[in-house]
């Protein structure tokens, strides 16, 4: 089969990002973190703290103790995105970039005279250079070569960091069987159990099971479609889970430690939540909401709701969710908190109720001119009250496969203090 897809994989993205702006960085293990705090976990690491043991979600005062000589550093969303950004330009001006994976991958597709081994090679290294030319020497990254998509993320996670690999069809599947299941994209520690349940445990025991095998396993087409594409058949791209959910988390500094700051939180979080499912065109069926509190004890409680992109409608199922607590809770600090909506519809898709379709068309006149004025006069510039407070915290954050969109998530901390509150949405039951 010829080679038709280049994955490119940047090493260490966010730390690499802030290496590249801040030259006292370079060569130093630097950590990049959510907030500065102990308690926080490492988002990213540099390779040079990896090469010290340190790894992704580490604990802050546990990295500390592995490597005291630990470089802090708050993470910066809107500054990775505009990297990430000049990147795919730069890598479309050498190939046609067909898929961006995440904020550190994106996926090319080859063809033509590109299929051939020399030449898809030549325009890697070529990728390569003109990222340290036009970025700088730091932005390193790992290029997989494959005959499909899912074989080339393989083959960049194969040398790291700054490496080149090619799979070609005489590499199957001896190349594949030094991983583990568990490093294919798609397979989470849930399905991994369920191998194991059935005696897959390794690549080889993966690969040489059949078609049928893996689609009970997978309990979906979505099985036979990853043995296709582990022999090397050329599939579209996986669909990504972000469409089935819209949520956003934050660790709470000290000085918000409490109950009532933690539910501020909590509406904040809402709003940005309930504002990037109205720019998706997406309805809510159900809102989840979690608190972490510091001796590692978690709340977690969710509620189905008739489907809706309605912020008022969303802030009373929050309330009373939060009302739904366990009384011993509230003596407890609050570390971390986090909203998720779920059961997520398209538009196209929604029914209005028929008893409130008047309601919903003035409500949702009013959302789209308030997210307008957010998106023009910067965010948060009008808010609902439940958030009166908190609008400087729970900023912009990046999940690896999301990127988000600054217009919507930004705060221009320049304009807190004629920020203009809702004030008739309560935050408490």
């Amino acid at each position: 089969m010829p080679l038709r897809a280049l994955a490119v994989d940047f090493n260490s993205f966010f730390a690499s990002v802030e290496q590249q702006e801040r030259p006292e960085l370079r060569g130093r293990p630097v950590a990049i973190v959510p907030v500065l705090a102990e308690t926080t976990g490492c988002i990213a690491v540099s390779l040079e703290a990896k090469q010290l043991g340190l790894q992704r979600n580490m604990r802050v005062a546990e990295a500390r103790k592995a490597c005291p000589g630990l470089q802090l550093v708050e993470a910066r969303p809107e500054v990775y995105i505009n990297y990430h950004r000049r990147l795919v330009e730069i890598i479309e001006s050498c190939l046609h970039v067909t898929q961006i994976a995440s904020i550190d991958e994106v996926t090319c597709e080859l063809k033509g005279r590109y299929a051939e081994r020399a030449r898809a090679v030549t325009v890697a290294r070529e990728i390569k250079a003109a990222i340290a030319r036009r970025v700088g020497p730091c932005l390193r990254s790992s290029i997989g070569i494959a005959p499909n998509w899912l074989l080339a993320k393989l083959a960049s996670d194969m040398q790291k960091p700054d490496g080149l690999v090619v799979l070609e069809d005489a590499d199957l599947p001896g190349k594949l069987l030094d991983l583990q299941p568990g490093d294919i994209a798609g397979i989470g520690p849930n399905l991994q159990r369920r191998l194991r349940g059935h005696g897959i445990t390794t690549m080889e025991k993966l690969y040489a099971a059949t078609k049928t095998e893996l689609r009970g396993l997978w309990r979906s087409v979505r099985g036979e479609q990853m043995w296709r594409l582990l022999h090397g058949e050329d599939l579209p791209f996986f669909e990504h889970a972000s469409d089935q959910t819209i949520g956003h988390g934050h660790v709470l500094p000290p000085q918000l430690r409490n109950e009532t700051d933690a539910l501020a939180v909590l509406h904040r979080l809402l709003q940005k939540a309930a504002m990037r499912l109205r720019d998706s065109g997406l309805y809510a069926g159900a809102l989840a909401v979690s608190v972490r509190y510091r001796d590692d004890e978690r709340w977690d409680d969710d509620l189905r709701i008739n489907e809706t992109q309605d912020t008022l409608q969303l802030t009373h199922a929050l309330n009373q969710l939060w009302a739904r607590r366990p009384k011993k809770l509230p003596a407890r600090a609050p570390q971390q908190v986090g909203v998720m909506l779920t059961h997520l519809l398209r538009s196209e898709a929604h029914t209005p109720d028929l008893f409130a379709r008047g309601r919903e068309e003035s409500r949702g006149r009013l959302y789209s001119a308030v997210d307008l004025l957010n998106r023009t006069f910067g965010k948060n510039s009008v808010y609902f009250g439940g958030a009166h407070g908190t609008t400087k915290y729970a900023p912009m954050r990046i999940a690896f496969t999301r990127i988000p969109k600054p217009e919507l998530e930004e705060i221009d901390r320049t304009r807190e203090r004629r920020l203009v509150p809702i004030k008739h949405v309560k935050s408490s039951t």
